[in-house]
């Protein structure tokens, strides 16, 4: 069996007093698309968000349990922030490039790693750009501002982004609900084509999202994951009356 890349024990989210997560426990694995399903409010973007420290910039944030990734632990008092975040990237669900050109968007992670060989950096953005899926749409005016694309090619951007750090994970805050269903399925086919490299968590509304690219299912109802399996299992036979609800459209 292969060994998870991140193990998350016992957590419990706190915003003030308000419970945002209650004691949840997953294992991810190496290589694979892990989807993250359920309502609003449901806790599915507060997990994404404190596996990579995100909720330590909201001052009411408060959190019980364990997050271990790598073997090492998220929360140790020793763990780099900047480092793992690094590794550790995140795709939001509005797209936010930077208002500079691509190739500095592409690059910004890099260059502040104090990387300066031109080399490098242009190796970096095309091989980025190639992954996520955008190369031969911007190849040609990579010295224009990124705020000057559509939405789709701003996100696929922002995925270049994040790939130009080498990361192991990749976290997806919902990253198509902004875009028209064109968009959406080539970001889609881009998250499917970078899973043979990476592990990617990916927060959803649209249940063909997760049943077409992911290959487990977590299924988030007030706090709590409810279920968790191979996507296929929880689509095709659900073990809880409130996920087969929420899969068939009957809430949510």
């Amino acid at each position: 069996m292969t060994e998870p890349i991140l193990s998350v024990k016992d957590l419990s989210v706190y915003y003030g007093k308000k419970k945002a997560l209650n004691s949840v426990s997953l294992d991810f694995y190496p290589k694979e698309i892990t989807a993250l399903i359920g309502p609003s409010g449901s806790g599915k973007s507060t997990l994404l968000r404190s596996i990579n420290r995100m909720n330590d910039l909201n001052p009411e944030a408060s959190l019980t349990g364990s997050i271990v990734y790598d073997g090492h632990e998220v929360y140790s008092p020793r763990r780099d922030t900047v480092e793992l975040r690094k590794e550790i990237g995140m795709v939001f669900q509005q797209p936010n490039p930077f208002p500079m050109t691509i190739y500095e968007n592409v690059v910004y992670g890099l260059r502040i790693k104090g990387i300066k060989d031109k080399q490098v950096l242009d190796e970096a953005v095309e091989t980025s750009l190639k992954g996520a899926s955008i190369w031969e749409e911007v190849k040609d005016r990579l010295h224009d501002s990124a705020l000057g694309l559509s939405g789709g090619q701003q996100q696929r951007v922002c995925v270049a982004r994040v790939l130009a750090t080498s990361p192991k994970i990749i976290l997806l805050d919902e990253p198509t609900s902004a875009l028209d269903p064109i968009s959406s399925g080539k970001i889609e086919d881009t998250l499917y084509g970078l899973k043979d490299q990476y592990t990617l968590l990916l927060v959803t509304r649209s249940m063909q999202q997760a049943s077409r690219i992911s290959d487990r299912t977590a299924f988030f109802l007030d706090g709590n994951c409810l279920e968790y399996s191979s996507t296929k299992d929880m689509f095709l036979n659900p073990q809880n009356k409130e996920t087969e609800d929420y899969i068939t459209g009957k809430f949510g």
